[in-house]
C-alpha cells in the first residue's frame, strides 16, 4: 500500500466528512464587532501549526495491512523538518524515516482557509508524482482532527488525522480508518515527534 496512505495533511482534498470548526459567531448588534472577531479568528487560525516550526526527531509506528485484522506493526526512526510559509497560512513539511522495512520520504504541504478557519493536509510521497486526497479540519482546545473520504481496496473508507500535544517537546500524530461510517476506528499510523533543540556554542 502507498505510504502516502499513511499520513495526511489532507496531511488532503475533497470531501470534508466532519471535524470543521465552529462557524462564526451570530452577528452583534455592534457593527464593528464582528470584523474584529473574524480578523482575530483569522489571525490565530493562521498560527495553529506555529508550535511544530523546526526540526524534530521523528519515530514512526505503522500498521502494515490496515482494515485487514492484521496487528503487525514495522517500525522507523527518521527526521521532520517544518517550515513556515506566508506568515503561517502555510507551512511545508519534509519527513524522512528509515526502519527494517525500508525507507518512507514524505512531503506535506498544509494549508490554511482564512474563510472557513480550516486547513487541508496535502501528502506526497518520494514514491509517486501527485498530492495525496487531503484531509480537511482545524484545532480545538488545542486538539487538531482532519477527515476526507477515500477508497480502499474497493471499499469506501473514512479518514482521521489528530494532533495532539504531549508535552512542549513532544507532539503526536494519529491516522485512523473507518469501514463502517465512522462508528469504530481502527489506527493505522503513529508519529511521535520530539523536538531537536540547537544551542550556541560557549563564547571563548
Amino acid at each position: 500500500m502507498n505510504a502516502c496512505k499513511f499520513i495526511r495533511a489532507g496531511l488532503l482534498a475533497s470531501v470534508l466528512i466532519a471535524g470543521a470548526l465552529p462557524a462564526q459567531g451570530i452577528g452583534s448588534q455592534h457593527a464593528v464587532a464582528p470584523a474584529v472577531s473574524q480578523v482575530s479568528a483569522q489571525q490565530e487560525g493562521q498560527h495553529d501549526f506555529d508550535f511544530e516550526i523546526g526540526k524534530w526527531k521523528t519515530h514512526v509506528s505503522r500498521l502494515q495491512q490496515p482494515l485487514t485484522g492484521s496487528k503487525v506493526w514495522l517500525d522507523y526512526e527518521g527526521t521532520s523538518v517544518v517550515r513556515k510559509i506566508w506568515n503561517g497560512r502555510a507551512n511545508l513539511i519534509e519527513l524522512e524515516v528509515d526502519g527494517r522495512a525500508g525507507r518512507i520520504e514524505l512531503l506535506s504541504l498544509r494549508l490554511y482557509d482564512p474563510a472557513t478557519h480550516q486547513w487541508s493536509l496535502n501528502v506526497a510521497s518520494s514514491r509517486g508524482g501527485g498530492l495525496g486526497v487531503p484531509t480537511v479540519g482545524g484545532f480545538k482546545n488545542g486538539r487538531g482532527e482532519f477527515y476526507d473520504k477515500e477508497t480502499l481496496d474497493g471499499r469506501d473508507i473514512l479518514v482521521r488525522f489528530v494532533v495532539s500535544k504531549v508535552n512542549d517537546d513532544v507532539y503526536r500524530f494519529e491516522q485512523a480508518f473507518s469501514a463502517d461510517g465512522g462508528k469504530t476506528w481502527e489506527v493505522n499510523w503513529i508519529a511521535t515527534d520530539t523536538r531537536i533543540r540547537t544551542y550556541a556554542s560557549p563564547e571563548g
